[in-house]
């Protein structure tokens, strides 16, 4: 059986390289990825923590490419890989452009599709757009559906989507097996350089396109007034590299105490951040489904999430993009104790770390 792998973005690589390894383990199966490059930099930096090579790489990344551009470059440069390598089936992850481009590419030449992380809805085709509409169109092309949850697996069955659908968990509770040590040494020097003993870490990411303008300065404002509030945290704010995010966060949290804004992490840094820290901060997905691993309580900065069974589970709760909510449910964990350890303690419901097993187990029995 040939599978060929394509994925583009950093959380697509996060999540298809523990994949990738599994099925190298099996000699009767010939696995090649092809990136697309929708990302360059922060997507290189997992495959080295990963130490995968790929076969193909599109290199589709452009100064100010656009969702349009994305999607027809990944169509003209996979045709002729697809027409190559003629794989039995294309393995795509998730909710990005790259992903439903390559499905797409993948039905022009009549090749089966395999989902990975299939099944996440919000209910909403503009939030987050355009995942949630790539997610849906994605699953319409997939013969294979690997999705995470009962919940995404239910979301899959409401669309009558019936067929060929697995409970697998979420491959990125597998990737924990690679990036996560106990001894860890940071890379990045300001990391190293924090008192984890005597500090509580907050970590932020917030870079969603949904959040651009007001909603990321409210959420700006309200981790400055948490540092000012609480004298023994550290806020870690890795920024990302849209100059849109940059030029409102360094306006308004450049120089303040306390707060570090750093580059973005590479994969290792940025799991063994989430093993120390004490409290995360996101409008991410992927860091809804792995801080809860370390028993970390997570806040979404959102209005609505596409991974309901945190919610449900109590390890994350979506607070919105108001300035207020945002300071008072940070506030709140931070100053109680018991509000913190419900959250800390409960049951992360995103698998065991054997995602990667079920989905070659399904692809060898096909």
């Amino acid at each position: 059986m040939k599978i060929l792998m394509v994925f583009g973005t950093r959380p697509e690589a996060i999540k298809m390289c523990p994949l990738a390894l599994e099925l190298r383990k099996h000699k009767e199966i010939e696995c090649k990825i092809c990136l697309t490059g929708q990302h360059r930099e922060m997507l290189r930096q997992v495959m080295e923590a990963f130490e995968i090579q790929e076969d193909y790489n599109l290199n589709i990344m452009r100064k100010s490419q656009t969702l349009t551009t994305i999607t027809t470059d990944v169509l003209e440069k996979l045709e002729p890989v697809l027409i190559e390598e003629k794989p039995d089936v294309v393995l795509v992850h998730g909710d990005t452009t790259t992903s439903f481009a390559a499905a797409l590419a993948s039905f022009y030449q009549q090749i089966p599709v395999g989902h990975v992380e299939a099944g996440l809805r919000t209910g909403n085709i503009y939030s987050p757009y355009p995942e949630e509409m790539n997610r849906l169109l994605t699953g319409r092309i997939a013969t294979y559906h690997f999705a995470p949850t009962e919940r995404n697996r239910s979301n899959l069955l409401s669309e009558n989507i019936e067929k060929n659908v697995y409970v697998t968990g979420n491959t990125v509770i597998d990737s924990f097996k690679t990036t996560v040590k106990e001894n860890y040494v940071f890379h990045n020097p300001v990391l190293c350089n924090i008192n984890y003993t005597d500090h509580r870490v907050v970590l932020v990411t917030a870079h969603r396109r949904e959040n651009l303008g007001l909603p990321l300065q409210n959420i700006c404002r309200a981790i400055k007034r948490l540092a000012e509030r609480h004298t023994d945290i550290e806020v870690i704010y890795p920024v990302h590299l849209n100059p849109a995010v940059r030029e409102t966060v360094y306006d308004i949290l450049d120089g303040v105490d306390r707060i570090k804004l750093i580059e973005p992490m590479d994969v290792l840094d940025m799991h063994n951040l989430i093993a120390r820290c004490n409290l995360v901060l996101t409008d991410s997905g992927g860091l809804q489904e792995e801080a809860p691993s370390f028993g970390k309580p997570v806040l979404v900065m959102r209005t609505e999430t596409e991974r309901p069974e945190a919610v449900d589970a109590g390890t994350v709760k979506v607070v919105g993009v108001k300035e207020e909510d945002i300071f008072s449910a940070a506030n709140l964990l931070l100053e109680n104790e018991g509000e913190y350890k419900l959250m800390a303690h409960a049951v992360n419901p995103y698998g065991d770390g054997h995602a990667c097993e079920r989905i070659v187990t399904v692809l060898q029995n096909q």
